[in-house]
């Protein structure tokens, strides 16, 4: 896992690379030939860290290209499908393309579209495996190449779905006009600079990340608190401190989180909070005041501009780089990968082979 999450820089370089090319980037791109000219809706399917890539996405999807989007989990899917209407874009994600309940759905989906004859829907996939049943199922796929991923908790997978997701995201936005050239050319330019600043915090944060880690090894239960894009990143921290340490682990938006599971806490239940300095700022630190008024350890993921008044409240923190506020998922995700690793380690668990939980694998004959 250590390794695996040490190698994202690489292969976010790698992937983007492949998606963003020099002289024209995205507009012209072939790789996104296959979606509807008329797109009015978004669907996609996964299940675990799949599926918060896909809730990231939503937040962009339609905050930025102005699609609506939904989001389902696929062993949810396979009893209650989401509607098809004309010229519906459905995306299937997967690490393996061998997940057995985003197969299913993909395959529901696609005799569904078949039988409704919406010739002018579109299935595609999101794999690390371009030689794989769900290539096999699905119109179009979208390779993440981020390399065999062996360890069970999925880190580098996760960040390269994000980037393909993200560079949709801006090719849709591009061609459909809801954001100028300028923004587009903006949002590319980031992207570019990601590796290097996931490369700083794997750097630079790892002693203070593994001095927090003594601390939560502790824990029995967490709460991880996100809000706006970083959402779906505190429940993809949750599970990743579930999967490797066993503490009971659970992610809300900080908004929503005041709304009944704040009874929750007691002063030995540490909460993660990802305070970042976009339109969710005001919220998220207005949540984890009144948390703070509850004596609870407060372990900050925040920025460098982030107001020093702010800070203050923090038991601890862990700073990122400034990046792109829609961006700030591909940084904000690192220091919770590391802290659910050396928090494992600390309990003295294996955590590359989690209990209870298995991973399907597909390794390329040699």
């Amino acid at each position: 896992m250590l390794k695996e999450i040490y190698e994202q820089p690489e292969v976010l370089q790698t992937c983007l690379s492949h998606y963003l090319s020099e002289d024209h980037p995205l507009s012209s791109s072939s790789a996104y030939s296959f979606i509807p000219s008329n797109l009015s809706q978004i669907h996609i399917l996964g299940s675990g860290t799949s599926r918060h890539a896909g809730l990231v996405a939503q937040y962009w999807l339609e905050q930025v290209a102005g699609i609506p989007t939904r989001v389902r989990s696929a062993s949810e899917f396979l009893s209650a499908p989401l509607p098809l209407v004309a010229n519906t874009l459905t995306i299937a994600i997967t690490q393996s393309g061998e997940t057995s309940d985003t197969l299913a759905a993909a395959r529901q989906q696609k005799n569904y579209s078949r039988l409704a004859d919406t010739s002018t829907c579109q299935l595609i996939g999101i794999t690390n495996q371009s030689e794989s049943s769900l290539a096999r199922t699905v119109d179009h796929i979208l390779p993440i190449l981020a390399g065999n991923e062996i360890g069970v908790a999925a880190t580098k997978t996760f960040t390269t779905q994000l980037a393909v997701l993200a560079c949709l995201t801006v090719h849709l936005a591009h061609c459909f006009k809801t954001i100028s050239q300028e923004r587009s050319h903006q949002l590319i330019t980031e992207l570019q600079y990601l590796p290097a600043k996931i490369a700083s915090v794997l750097e630079q944060q790892q002693d203070i990340i593994q001095e927090i880690a003594q601390k939560l090894a502790l824990a029995k239960h967490c709460i991880v608190l996100g809000q706006g894009v970083n959402r779906a990143i505190a429940l993809e921290g949750a599970l990743k401190l579930k999967e490797t340490t066993y503490i009971h682990a659970e992610g809300y938006a900080a908004g929503e989180f005041l709304h009944g599971p704040v009874a929750l806490l007691e002063p030995n239940i540490p909460v993660i909070a990802i305070v970042m300095p976009d339109q969710s700022y005001e919220q998220v630190i207005n949540t984890v005041r009144k948390v703070k008024f509850h004596n609870v350890p407060v372990i900050g993921i925040t920025a460098t501009t982030i107001p020093s008044a702010a800070l203050q409240i923090l038991d601890h923190q862990i700073t990122l780089p400034t990046t792109d506020e829609l961006l700030s998922p591909f940084l904000t995700i690192v220091p919770l990968q590391l802290l659910a690793y050396y928090t494992a380690v600390q309990r003295g668990l294996d955590v590359d082979r989690p209990r209870n939980i298995t991973k399907t694998l597909v390794v390329p004959e040699s």
